[in-house]
């Protein structure tokens, strides 16, 4: 009797860890988000073939969405939100004055966006609005396309841009 108990009780054990392994597995293999942004807010990998950076419209919400870019070997990130009147905002997620020291990025606490650097705060409404300053700095209609579904920013203008980034300090 005893020898069956131990008989089972190692089988279940056995298919426990099976299943535990297989869960693990498939947590670590699943793609699209990931919270190891500078923001340490959620990114989705959007970047297609091309380079450009597609964001689908329906992804973006009050909470600031942040979508890593590589380009030719420099990584850069962008900030997609929804501002308090409904449209959507985005811009580089780097600082206009403190880009340089490579620590210029934003985390989002409560409505805001938080410089990393010197600790400015900055409203959700005013992303992609004010320009110069203290501010992520923004990417406006020209350089994209929106529809009513996406918004894509083109890998050209990701290479006119990177050299705000040449100092970032990346997270991935």
């Amino acid at each position: 009797m005893n020898w069956k108990i131990k008989k089972t009780t190692g089988a279940f054990l056995r298919t426990a860890l099976i299943m535990m392994f297989a869960a693990a597995a498939l947590t670590a293999c699943s793609p699209k988000e990931k919270a190891d942004s500078k923001s340490g807010g959620p990114v989705s990998q959007a970047q297609n073939a091309d380079g450009d950076l597609v964001i689908p419209v329906s992804e973006i919400s009050e909470k600031a969405k942040f979508y890593p870019v590589s380009v030719d070997g420099t990584q850069m990130e962008v900030l997609a939100v929804k501002a308090p009147d409904g449209t959507i905002r985005t811009a580089f997620n780097t600082c206009q004055i403190c880009y340089g020291s490579g620590r210029g990025f934003y985390k989002q606490e409560g409505d805001q966006l938080v410089c990393q650097n010197c600790g400015n705060r900055f409203s959700m409404d005013l992303v992609e609005v004010e320009s110069g300053g203290c501010n992520p700095w923004p990417i406006f209609d020209e350089d994209k396309t929106v529809t009513d579904e996406s918004i894509t920013i083109p890998s050209d203008f990701f290479k006119e841009s990177r050299q705000i980034f040449a100092n970032w300090k990346t997270a991935y």
